[in-house]
């Protein structure tokens, strides 16, 4: 079925190679780059339109993108998109992607389309791509869809050159794709109005956050929909009795909620109307384990202490597979048991994350979104002239 899919798209998008490239079309899954977005779109030169198609789980950063006037559209893998939406999408002088997209396995488009990949993590504890074991084990002609939707991309936008090794080596792409200009959606936590702006709302809504203790446990997603967190882990989060303990758990593990909060629900506390990026500004402690949220939150200047909990190391570094080298720059030593993570969390001990931040965060230094505007608006620019003089 999606070799017959993939054919579709081909067939549609050769129909529309001869539309011309006038727009600017932003695939996206996260909703962590809505400032760039908007801030790309006051620099373009007049008659440029971008046009955001999002997925379902992007829908409350489409809808601010809306008000601020911009065309959203959302889209799944269907029919509908096939036929009407990939005719949009050749029209594009730049495709941005923030994620992987297998639908572009099929797309034919000329060399005055420029495809972008605006990854949605500034950094990567777990593997994907080619490094991910099981990739292996999937079928050549897997492999070869794969390595079409990777071989698409033109650049990927990085924040350090070992967030552009971690591409090199997943995608099997040159090192000549990378543009190390840091990810714009880092670019928050270095802006002191955005993290004022934002303990605010934290505080309106939790007030009971304030003068305490905040620790936040927001572990990574996981596609195993069974896995199981360890009995007690409520018990060990709640250890100390002077903290409040958050938890933003991945919509996949939300069935565990009722069982966590059951356990202790004076010290446990959890709040869907608040993102996560929100409560970092407020967080003492972060309990995580291989989500990319860690290198958000190392990049704030109130961050105090990180711990990583990683229960299921052992299953995990089997599946998805975690970085051969993260022992040597993680900035803090993992914990894999219970009273292993009681006892970090009575320590109280800071986390140096100076070292993390040089190999991680490199160019994310709060200007990201100034430079990765300025590179784009003046391609199409420069590319608006060429079409002028021909």
């Amino acid at each position: 079925m999606k070799t017959v899919y993939l054919w579709l798209i081909r067939l549609v998008s050769l129909l529309n190679l001869w539309r011309p490239k006038k727009k600017i079309v932003y695939l996206m899954s996260f909703g962590n780059n809505v400032n760039f977005i908007k801030q790309l779109a006051q620099s373009l030169p007049q008659q440029t339109q971008i046009i955001v198609l999002y997925r379902e789980e992007a829908e409350a950063a489409a809808t601010d993108l809306a008000a601020f006037g911009l065309e959203t559209i959302q889209f799944d893998d269907n029919l509908y998109f096939a036929t009407q939406l990939i005719p949009v999408i050749m029209g594009a002088k730049i495709i941005f992607c923030d994620n992987y997209y297998a639908f572009l396995g099929g797309l034919v488009h000329s060399s005055r389309t420029k495809i972008v990949q605006l990854w949605h993590a500034a950094g990567a504890i777990k593997k994907f791509g080619w490094e991910d074991p099981i990739t292996n084990r999937r079928s050549n002609s897997d492999k070869r869809r794969f390595q079409q939707v990777y071989n698409q991309f033109n650049e990927y936008i990085v924040g350090s050159e070992a967030m552009g090794s971690v591409f090199e080596n997943s995608y099997h792409e040159p090192s000549s794709k990378m543009q190390l200009l840091g990810y714009p959606r880092s670019d928050r936590y270095l802006n002191q109005t955005w993290i004022q702006n934002s303990r605010e709302r934290v505080y309106y809504i939790a007030p009971e956050l304030k003068n305490k203790r905040v620790i936040l446990y927001a572990p990574t997603y996981r596609e195993n929909k069974s896995v199981q967190l360890p009995k007690g882990v409520s018990e060990a989060l709640t250890v100390d009795p002077d903290a409040i303990v958050v938890i933003k758990l991945h919509p996949l593990l939300r069935k565990h909620e009722h069982e966590l909060q059951r356990q202790n629900t004076a010290q446990i506390r959890f709040y869907h109307q608040l993102s996560t990026s929100e409560l970092l500004t407020v967080t003492d402690t972060l309990i995580t384990d291989y989500s990319s949220v860690a290198f958000d939150y190392s990049l704030l200047k109130i961050a105090k202490s990180i711990i990583f909990y990683m229960f299921d190391f052992d299953s995990y570094q089997q599946n998805p597979g975690i970085q051969d080298d993260f022992l040597s720059w993680l900035p803090s030593k993992p914990v894999k048991t219970l009273a292993e993570l009681k006892a970090a969390i009575l320590s109280r001990q800071e986390t140096d994350f100076n070292k993390f931040n040089e190999k991680w965060n490199t160019y994310n230094d709060g200007q990201a979104t100034g430079r990765v505007v300025r590179r784009y608006v003046k391609y199409v620019t420069k590319n608006n002239r060429k079409n002028k003089e021909s």
